[in-house]
Order: C-alpha cells, then sequence, then structure tokens
C-alpha cells in the first residue's frame, strides 16, 4: 500500500511510524495537518470538520487542520485529555526547496513536558515525574522535574509501606505525567492513585529508559559529571528514575534542556507529610465543593507580585518543614518585614516589575524566546538594584541571603537595551527589532530599503510622465515580483520598444522593464539580507543571555523567596496574625485561635477558641455537640495554624506555641470511589486504615465521624477502637481531635489515660437554638439532630414525629407505627393486643436471629416465613 501513496503521504507515514502514539501535527504551509487516524480522532476531540485529500490511494485520506499561528490552542486541549502531540515543521524555505519539502519532528508536547505560557498555570508547577521501583519492593526512587523552570528534585523511599511512602510524594508534587519502569507499573494501587485520583497520564517504559547503564551514561553526559559529584548512587533505583526522565525529555523536548543543571536530593523526612485526603479537605489550594482558589488558605496568605513567588508559595503551603531552625529563618525574615511596611511596601511594588524569569529562561534555552519576551527581561533587571538595595541593611539570615543572592544583572540589561528596540514586534519575522546604531550593516540594508522603495516610487512617476498613462501601477507579486501594471483602455501607450509583457490580467496587462528588474533585485536582496542579519544577531543575543543561566536562575530564586516573606509579612499584617512560638516537646497550645478562611469569608465576628494538646498529658480531645455548631471548623483550625507555623507563616490567634509535627491526617466528610468499587463507608474505613499505618506519636489526626456509615453499634464499636488505639501511647499516642456523635464515647475521660471532653456550646430556649461556637471542656448535653433539621427546612409534621420518636427512644418505649388516617364512611381499628404481642414475639426473633450461620437457603426460607407471619398481624 505504501507504494500506492504520492510521495508526501510516504513521507507523512515514515515520520508517523517514529511517533505512533502520538498525534502528528505536520506542516503544511499555514497550517497544521492531520491525516488517517490522527484526523479522526482530533476531529471529534477538537471538534474540527473533517475533510479528505489525495493520497495515491482510491480513498481520499481523512484529513483536518488548525492554523499554524494558533495551534498552542489546540495542542493544549489535547494535552489536558491526555493525548501526547508531535509537532512535524518543514526545515527549509517551499520557496527554494528541490522537490518535497523536508520536514521532522521539532519537539513532542505531553502533559509533564509543556513550557508554553498559554498551556501552564502562572501560580503553579508542571512536573514530570519518574518512579523507579526495585524488584523486591524495598525501595524506589522518584524524579520530578519541571521542564519549564528547571526544577529537579530526587528522592529514595524505602522500608515499611512502600506503597503509601510513594503515594505520599506523588500527592507531594501531584505530576502531570509520570514515567514507571515495570515493577512501578504492575502495582495496580499506584496506577489507579496517578490515574484516577491525581488525573496524572502514566506512561509504561517501553523503550527500557530505565536500563541502569543507559541512565548512568544520560546522567552523565547530561551534567558533565561523574554520579559522585551528583551524590547518586550508581546501579541505584534513583538514578534509574533520574536517567528515565532525562531520556523522556530528550526523546520528547530535544533542545533547551540546559536550564535543567542541578540536582536537588531531598528526603521526605524533611517535609511535613499531608496526604491527598488531607491537603483535599484542608482546602490548602482549591476547595472541595468548587475546585477554586476562592475559599481556599493560599487564596488568604497569597499576596506574592510575581509568577516565581505565587508558585514558591504554594510550595511552601504544601511541604511544611520539619526543620526548626529552617522555620526561625523564614519567621525571623517575615517579622523584620512586617516591623518595617514602608520598606514592605516598596519591595512589593517593585517586585510587581518583576516578569517570570524562571520560565522565560527555559524559552530563551529553547530558542523560541520572542523580542518582547527579551525586552520584558531587560525591565525586569531594571527593577533589581532597587529591590537589592531594600533589603542591603535587613539583619535576618535569610534576607541578608537574599541580598547577597540577587545579582544586578547589568551586562544583561545593557546587552539588550543596546540591542533590542524599545517596543519590539511580537515576533521576529516581522522585523525592526534590532536598534538602529547597533549594527551598521542593519542600518545600511535598511537605507538601501527605504531607498529601493522609494525609487520604485521614482519608477512608477517617470512612467507616467514618460507614457502618458495616468491610471499606471507598479505593483508587487510573490510571483512575478514588481510589475508595471497598465489597464487594457492604455495598453495602446505602451512602449513596446521597452515594456516586456510578463502576465495577462482580465482588465489588463502586467509588464516589466531592465530598470525595474535591477531595482527589484536590489530592494528583495536588501530584504532578504536583512531578515537573515536581524535573525543572526537575535540568536546572538539570545545566546549571551543563556551564557547567564545561573546568574540569572539565583537572582530568580531569590526574588521568589523574598517575595513570599512579603506576602506573609502582608497578610499577617492585615489578617492580625502572630508569630508563633516552636517546640520540640510536642505540645500545641493556642489562644484564642481563629480559622484563617472562614474568618474572612462570614459578616459576624468570628469566636475564637483555645487548643492544648500534650503528648504526655491530654493528647486527645474527644468533641461533642450539634452539627453547625463548629466542630468541624475548629478542628480544621488547628491543623491549619500548626501547618501555617511550620511553613514560616505567622498564625491567626492571640498566641501560639507549636510543637513540630511530622504529619497532619484528616478524615473528614463522606464521599464514595464508585469507578473504583468502593462504597462511601469503606472510603471512609480505608482512609482510617491508612492514617493508622502512617501516622506516628509526632502526629496530629483528625476525625470526624467516624463510623457513621454502618450500623449505630458497629459505628461506636469501631469509633471507640480506633480511639483507644490512637490515645495508647504504647501503639500509637498521637495527638488528635476527634468530634462523634456517639455520646457513649465520653464516658471514656477518666478511663482512657490521656482523653480529655469538649463540646461545642449551644443556647437553647424552648425550640430555639443558638449555636455560641465556643469549644469548653465537658460533653454535649444533646446533639440537637432534630433541632438543626428544623433549621435545615425539614417539614413541620416531619420534625413534630422526629421530636415523638426521640422521647420515646429516651423513654425506652416501644414504638408504634402511627395509622393512616381512614377514608371518609370506613372505620379504623384499633390494633389489639394479640397483635401487639405477635408483633413483640417476631421483633424478639429477629433480635436473637445470627444471620452469619445461616446458609443463603436457610435464611431465604426463614425470610419467607417471618414476612407471611408479618402480613398475618
Amino acid at each position: 500500500m505504501s507504494e500506492q501513496l504520492s510521495p508526501m503521504m510516504r513521507q507523512y507515514k515514515q515520520i508517523k511510524a517514529q511517533y505512533p502514539d502520538t498525534i502528528l501535527f505536520y506542516r503544511l504551509g499555514d497550517f497544521y495537518e492531520m491525516f488517517f487516524e490522527d484526523a479522526l480522532l482530533a476531529s471529534r476531540e477538537l471538534d474540527l470538520t473533517l475533510t479528505g485529500r489525495d493520497c495515491g490511494l482510491p480513498e481520499r485520506a481523512p484529513m483536518c487542520g488548525v492554523p499554524f499561528h494558533s495551534y498552542e490552542t489546540y495542542v493544549s486541549r489535547l494535552v489536558e485529555k491526555g493525548y501526547k502531540v508531535a509537532i512535524c515543521e518543514q526545515m527549509e524555505d517551499p520557496a527554494t526547496a528541490k522537490g518535497l519539502v523536508k520536514r521532522d519532528i521539532i519537539r513532542v508536547i505531553t502533559p509533564g513536558t509543556v513550557v508554553e505560557d498559554s498551556m501552564l498555570e502562572e501560580g503553579r508547577n508542571n512536573y514530570l515525574c519518574a518512579v523507579c521501583k526495585e524488584k523486591d519492593d524495598t525501595a524506589a526512587g522518584l524524579c520530578f522535574v519541571d521542564v519549564s523552570t528547571g526544577e529537579l528534585r530526587l528522592t529514595r523511599v524505602e522500608g515499611d509501606s512502600l506503597d503509601i511512602r510513594i503515594i505520599g510524594e506523588l500527592a507531594r508534587f501531584q505530576p502531570a505525567e509520570a514515567l514507571l519502569n515495570v515493577w512501578s507499573a504492575s502495582d495496580p494501587t499506584l496506577t489507579r492513585f496517578l490515574s484516577n485520583r491525581i488525573r496524572c497520564r502514566v506512561e509504561i517504559d517501553e523503550d527500557d529508559c530505565f536500563d541502569l547503564a543507559s541512565c548512568e551514561a544520560t546522567v552523565t553526559r547530561h551534567f558533565g559529571k561523574p554520579l559522585a559529584d551528583l551524590k547518586v548512587a550508581n546501579g541505584s533505583c534513583e538514578l534509574g528514575a533520574l536517567g528515565a526522565v532525562l531520556a523522556y525529555l530528550y526523546k520528547t523536548k530535544r533542545t533547551g534542556l540546559s536550564g535543567i543543571n542541578r540536582v536537588e536530593i531531598y528526603t521526605d523526612s524533611q517535609y511535613m507529610r499531608l496526604d491527598l485526603s488531607t491537603r483535599a479537605s484542608l482546602e490548602l489550594t482549591e476547595t472541595m465543593r468548587s475546585r477554586s482558589q476562592k475559599g481556599s488558605l493560599i487564596r488568604i496568605l497569597d499576596r506574592t507580585r510575581t509568577a516565581m513567588g505565587r508558585r514558591l508559595i504554594r510550595t511552601w503551603l504544601e511541604q511544611p518543614l520539619l526543620n526548626p531552625a529552617a522555620i526561625l529563618a523564614r519567621q525571623n525574615g517575615v517579622e523584620e518585614l512586617l516591623g518595617d511596611p514602608v520598606n514592605r511596601g516598596e519591595l512589593s511594588n517593585a517586585m510587581s516589575g518583576v516578569y517570570d524569569l524562571e520560565r522565560l529562561m527555559s524559552r530563551v534555552l529553547g530558542g523560541s524566546v520572542t523580542p518582547r519576551e527579551l525586552r520584558a527581561l531587560s525591565d525586569t533587571v531594571a527593577h533589581l538594584p532597587d529591590i537589592r538595595g531594600r533589603i542591603a541593611l535587613c539583619r535576618s539570615a535569610i534576607l541578608d541571603e537574599t541580598y547577597k543572592q540577587i545579582d544586578e544583572l547589568t551586562d544583561v540589561r545593557q546587552l539588550i537595551d543596546e540591542a533590542i528596540v524599545d517596543e519590539p514586534p511580537m515576533t521576529l519575522k516581522e522585523g525592526g527589532v534590532i536598534r538602529p546604531g547597533y549594527s551598521e550593516e542593519i542600518d545600511s540594508l535598511r537605507d538601501d530599503l527605504q531607498d529601493g522603495h522609494g525609487f520604485i516610487l521614482r519608477i512608477e512617476n517617470a512612467e507616467k510622465e514618460r507614457t502618458g498613462i495616468k491610471n499606471l501601477r507598479v505593483k508587487y507579486s510573490k510571483v512575478f515580483g514588481y510589475c508595471i501594471e497598465v489597464t487594457n483602455s492604455a495598453k495602446h501607450l505602451v512602449p513596446e520598444d521597452r515594456y516586456i509583457r510578463k502576465q495577462t490580467l482580465v482588465n489588463g496587462e502586467r509588464y516589466i522593464t531592465e530598470e525595474l528588474k535591477e531595482t527589484e533585485a536590489r530592494v528583495l536582496g536588501a530584504k532578504d539580507r536583512l531578515e537573515r542579519l536581524e535573525r543572526d544577531l537575535f540568536d546572538k543575543i539570545r545566546t549571551a543571555v543563556s551564557e547567564q543561566l545561573v546568574r540569572i536562575q539565583r537572582t530568580a530564586a531569590a526574588v521568589a523567596r523574598l517575595d513570599v516573606l512579603c506576602s506573609f509579612a502582608q497578610s499577617a499584617d492585615e489578617n492580625r496574625y502572630v508569630r508563633p512560638a516552636l517546640n520540640v516537646d510536642g505540645r500545641i497550645t493556642i489562644i484564642n485561635g481563629r480559622h484563617p478562611v472562614v474568618e474572612q469569608l462570614i459578616d459576624t465576628p468570628f469566636v475564637p477558641n483555645d487548643t492544648h494538646l500534650d503528648p504526655t498529658g491530654d493528647r486527645c480531645a474527644i468533641i461533642t455537640g450539634p452539627n453547625m455548631a463548629g466542630k468541624s471548623t475548629y478542628m480544621r483550625q488547628v491543623a491549619l495554624i500548626t501547618l501555617m507555623a511550620q511553613a514560616g507563616s505567622f498564625v491567626p490567634a492571640e498566641s501560639a506555641d507549636i510543637g513540630i509535627v511530622d504529619a497532619i491526617f484528616t478524615r473528614v466528610g463522606a464521599s464514595d470511589d464508585l469507578s473504583g468499587g468502593q462504597s462511601t463507608f469503606m472510603v471512609e474505613m480505608s482512609e482510617v486504615a491508612n492514617i493508622l499505618e502512617s501516622a506516628t506519636k509526632d502526629s496530629l489526626l483528625i476525625f470526624d465521624e467516624i463510623g457513621r456509615g454502618t450500623s449505630t453499634f458497629d459505628g461506636m464499636a469501631i469509633a471507640r477502637s480506633v480511639l483507644e488505639y490512637v490515645c495508647n501511647r504504647k501503639k500509637l499516642g498521637a495527638k488528635t481531635l476527634f468530634a462523634t456523635h456517639y455520646h457513649e464515647l465520653t464516658e471514656l475521660e477518666g478511663q482512657l489515660e490521656g482523653v480529655r471532653n469538649y463540646n461545642t456550646t449551644v443556647k437553647k430556649r424552648g425550640e430555639e437554638i443558638t449555636f455560641l461556637r465556643r469549644v469548653v471542656p465537658g460533653p454535649a448535653d444533646g446533639s440537637y439532630g432534630v433541632d438543626v433539621a428544623r433549621l435545615a427546612g425539614i417539614p413541620a409534621d416531619v420534625v413534630a414525629r422526629a421530636r415523638q420518636i426521640l422521647h420515646a427512644l429516651e423513654a425506652g418505649e416501644t414504638l408504634a407505627v402511627p395509622r393512616a388516617a381512614a377514608r371518609k364512611g370506613e372505620r379504623q381499628e384499633e390494633p389489639s393486643a394479640l397483635t401487639d404481642h405477635a408483633a413483640a414475639l417476631l421483633l424478639d426473633e429477629l433480635k436473637i436471629m445470627d444471620v452469619n450461620t445461616l446458609t443463603p437457603i436457610e435464611a431465604m426460607a426463614k425470610l419467607h416465613e417471618m414476612s407471611q407471619r408479618a402480613k398475618e398481624l
């Protein structure tokens, strides 16, 4: 069949065969075209019109396309859906090419290798990840890289609960794309988490990119250093992850990877552990209901002025520190900036003019930077002396270090200012990029071009005068170049000895002259040389800027850090936050703590509350009280205050003394996983199991209503057993906030060491209740569930009946089902004593029946028998 294809289609098929798992964007003139199965797929996913093209076969090839100047919009939609897109570009000018235009893949765009601004979220990193599990499941290497910024982080996890620890790291970074070696890919828990929970594209290793010998060669070649200098062990799973990531990037991006010039090796013991459920329930970066930033913690704390700062503050909140010295260093910087609001304001204003240096340098290295972006780099550098000068006298170590790391980059700014015009065009192709006076040759060519255009105009005027043809025009055509155009009505005035007929039109003729051809050669030659020279000079400037990569990266990191510290100080100033004290003995003491988000969203004053948790004393608080009274808000605010403190932020409280916690775990709310075959209760129990397996004595646990998804006795038994386990210092002994409606659990105070009862207070007058939202010692005197149902709008007769049932249950009375009202003219009979006795016997029989000992047939027979007896009542 391939022999029958046209030459162009054979070329298409050959290129497609090299990248069979991609959608091939094949450049044809001003469009990227797709053919055959790619066309069918793209037309469906992008809602494009499907056409056809002759291809040498009896049937036309399916075809659809998108304009090349707006291709990013379409590629972005495909990448979001999880597809890979290969960009096939024309490698030579079609106008000068002999035969079929040469084409090749310039890059493959995947979710984890995107660098285009239009496809990236400004305030969020976009990670590509590799997971390299060892065959015996004893350890795994994980590598995370953000191609758009050059950040690369590498870690090794090992020991017990390996899958949980791997998933914990994936939850920390939430990559857009993950590469898995064969041992990782064979783990259904891992692949399901990636695909379903964080919606990550999974790439299974089929090209042996995890081969350790190949990985060593790739890593040493890329960094130009031996493995020992990189502190990566030869033959390790970390080497496999690092090598696989780099191999994949070379395969897909091909150029511009020199920005990945440093390996940051970290351990999971450096950061607080936050599993995906905890991140979601605490709403750190988005709300659970709407998945928007409004109503999240980051929306309250983020006052950053740069894209780099917005990414970094997200990282700090998602990866709180465990090292007290590092936390104190951040707090010292925040405190110093908080104490100087004038200087802080000026710093923020200066940083608002700072461009995204990290992602800009990625495009500089990749050769895709535009003239306007280089100009933006110069405008950014212009702010650096002011920024650096304003922190020159700061005393805190973190600000002093920031001062030293900010390079004013005067030479970079000077180069760009001298070479690039103040307001360059959007693209290099438009011309006029190089500043007059920078290149004598360019200035000369521009003069020639300007003179040539003027000369052509003079030729037109002279020919009008010479021939007497008043409507004669000199026009330019891509096919024939400059021509003299004369209408049919004036053809008899054309001097045939000087004019050479070139083209016949409907309304006239086109001619050339020797003088016009000489001028054309001069003008067009100057134009081509000018375009080529401007392009070459721009590339030289871009290369010179790229050679300052390390200085610019270091400056970008320092400005981002300063931006976040200013943001923390600004939010502390606006929201009345205080500096938390830190301790290493595990105590959490918060006086008049507030929920940082809720207090901003309500119209009434927020009611603050105290918290006292001590691993050697009252480490477990059982919190009872009605729904809507503030139990969940209170528990979340304790978790958020702790998290903010360890991120280096000040906190919403009158005072706070925070013991470093190694992890926060939450079990909040009801949800199911129907696609994974798990009910709401199963999800709840799975999350509880994960907490009990992963938590340590230094963790903070938040349990909100355990066991509500099953029968009362089962649920209460599970809740009590979990409570006993987490409180027991020999088993776990973690600091715990435990909200429950099982009032029977409040009996544990005084029986179980470390347990203390608290309740959310309510004021009741008749049937009216008021939530006071104060958390005070002691158990609640009731759940007030019927009252809350009334407030929620349950019909009055349903509420009234609920009260009757509640009073009967509390009094231990037998419930009677009310009879339906008799129809008009009918007599309603009262139940006889005999009927009541028979019903009681049937109920007693049900209570003592052990269904676990019955076979299915026996159970069905028994059910049928009891059903018949019930009908006779």
